[in-house]
């Protein structure tokens, strides 16, 4: 598992560990890194730990920003790169549930790694004598793809509320299952109180992240049963026992991106509820506008064809009109039927039919100059008016006919 991994590692790092080193200081890589080389997969956002202390790392490299350096941490720019370089350290009493209220540098990076969250975090590269230090089996862990908190879990999820998020996404993401003990923490009230202080938008962020895993649900299911939900989104701890929560679940994982697998978890709660926890949790405008359209036109009847067929592609509209058929076709147990409702659909976007009143073939001050009219009420009426008679029947959209059938209405 570990062969070849040094080799991995880009020379910038080398360089900087090599400095330090030149300087009678130490440096290891650290961090998620770590875990991808071991898993064999592509590493990014090298991190390096080092005993040097944060004002002594300023002075050894040429570019350095002191991004967080209240907590040991600075940026050096190598060849235009940023590299995290953080001093090794202690942490005191965590009162916020977030973070320490305070940090003490140390020299032991053993002490260091006993602070982290998780054993396959706690694993630290030294890439210039391509010694691997895992002193909590993170490795084996990884190998045998269990989620185990380092030392006493209760003490790590009660230190950050975080943490619970955190293992419920690597144990989508990495599809591993997770060791008892840091199982019953999840949900032990103590840790759950400490989530129940973690912010909205670490929230959101966590559930971007777990949507990337080729198996989201695992990890809604493990914050459903865990009790999380409860805390972090009370109006899906209400689905747990219905059929539209094991309904989302599985859907989620049959479809792609954050949109569609967001929209099949909460279409049990309709549009509005979903509107506001994605509010609460600080999505996007864009992102609550295209998760809510999804939702309110799911459940489709996929029979539609003609004018009503254009009428709910005008509610839908083009821009989320695939979107919505994909949860629907996700959600449902006969995905034919709406598949061909999209085909449908698309044909319709295709002969560019008239949806809104911009898509008619006159504009209002085309009747105002035709009709002898005034800007006001009338004018939207009737445009609207109009569109609807495109809707029935699309033909009917041409200049003429519809200056037609204008003066017609006008009158």
């Amino acid at each position: 598992m570990t062969e070849g991994i040094f080799d991995s590692i880009p020379n910038d790092v080398l360089k900087i560990c090599q400095r330090l080193r030149d300087e009678g200081q130490r440096g290891w890589v650290v961090g998620g890194c770590v875990r991808d080389l071991l898993r064999g997969a592509p590493a990014k956002d090298w991190d390096i730990a080092t005993d040097a202390e944060p004002k002594r790392v300023q002075k050894l490299f040429r570019k350095v920003i002191p991004t967080g350096i209240k907590h040991g941490t600075v940026t050096v720019l190598m060849s235009g790169t940023p590299y995290e370089v953080t001093t090794l350290r202690g942490e005191g009493a965590y009162e916020d549930g977030r973070r320490p209220t305070s940090v003490v540098f140390l020299q032991d990076i053993t002490e260091d790694l006993a602070r982290r969250d998780f054993t396959f975090n706690a694993i630290a590269l030294d890439p210039l004598d391509r010694q691997i230090i895992d002193p909590f089996g993170g490795e084996r862990d990884l190998r045998d793809r269990r989620l185990r908190a380092v030392g006493d879990p209760h003490a790590r999820f009660c230190e950050d509320g975080l943490r619970i998020l955190r293992a419920a996404r690597f144990a989508a993401t990495l599809e591993c299952e997770v060791d008892p003990a840091t199982l019953l923490a999840m949900g032990a009230p103590e840790p759950l109180a400490t989530l129940a202080k973690v912010s909205a938008e670490r929230i959101h962020d966590e559930w971007l992240k777990t949507m990337r895993a080729t198996r989201p649900s695992i990890a809604f299911d493990l914050m459903q049963t865990r009790g999380v939900m409860t805390i972090i989104a009370p109006e899906l701890a209400a689905l747990a026992d219905a059929p539209a929560w094991t309904r989302g679940l599985r859907a989620m994982d049959d479809l792609g991106g954050a949109v569609r697998r967001l929209a099949a978890l909460l279409a049990g709660l309709g549009a509005e509820s979903a509107e506001g926890l994605l509010e609460r949790l600080k999505f996007s405008n864009d992102h609550r506008k295209a998760i809510t359209m999804a939702i309110a036109h799911h459940d489709v009847d996929p029979s539609l064809e003609g004018p009503d067929l254009r009428r709910w592609l005008q509610s839908v509209t083009a821009a989320h009109l695939d979107d919505a058929v994909a949860v629907a076709c996700a959600l449902s147990d006969d995905r034919d039927p709406i598949d061909a409702l999209g085909a449908r659909a698309r044909a319709e976007l295709e002969a560019a039919v008239p949806l809104t009143t911009k898509d008619l073939a006159i504009t209002g001050k085309d009747l105002m100059t035709e009709l002898s009219l005034k800007p006001g009420p009338q004018l939207g009426v009737l445009l609207k008016g109009l569109l609807e008679a495109c809707i029935e029947d699309p033909s009917t959209n041409t200049r003429a006919r519809l200056l037609e059938r204008a003066r017609r209405e006008a009158r």
